[in-house]
């Protein structure tokens, strides 16, 4: 069965408005390609301003001497050059760093220190007398320079 007139008349129509419909939703699609575009520039600047960051930062750490908490310090401590005496409780980050200042790095020196260096190092770092003692600093360096981790947080929890 063939198209009437009337039917070929109806689908030419549809062809047409179609493609008018087509032409003019081109000119309001520079409004998203514009809008595309806008994103990617703002992309692209982001991604520069992080990438010249990470840059920023990896000049500052080669610049630095090893120091707690920065990738070279976990590398040290790694190594074996340099113990985490952070995870000693009562210590902390900034603790660790006026020991390392002082010349502590290791679990073995913080086990070894004499009732007269832990007077001066309490003194040094403004803590009370007999603190080091009380807190067992020696007890602990000595759980875990032998990797006793697990009696560590048992008789040391987090506080």
């Amino acid at each position: 069965m063939g198209f009437t007139a009337n039917q070929w008349a109806i689908l030419a129509l549809v062809l047409v408005l179609g493609w008018l419909l087509g032409l003019l939703s081109r000119s309001g699609g520079g409004r998203w390609r514009r809008a595309y575009e806008q994103e990617k520039r703002a992309r692209e600047t982001a991604e520069t301003r992080h990438a010249a960051a990470r840059e920023r930062i990896a000049e500052l750490e080669r610049g630095h001497p090893v120091g707690p908490g920065t990738a070279a310090a976990v590398g040290a401590a790694a190594a074996g050059t340099r113990d985490d005496l952070a995870l000693i409780r009562g210590i902390g980050r900034v603790r660790e760093t006026s020991l390392n200042e002082d010349g502590i790095h290791s679990y073995r020196q913080i086990e070894n220190l004499s009732a007269a260096d832990m007077d001066r190092l309490e003194a040094r770092l403004g803590l009370a007398p007999g603190t080091i003692a009380r807190e067992e600093w020696r007890e602990q360096a000595a759980m875990l320079r032998d990797r006793r981790l697990d009696d560590h947080r048992t008789r040391y929890p987090a506080i």
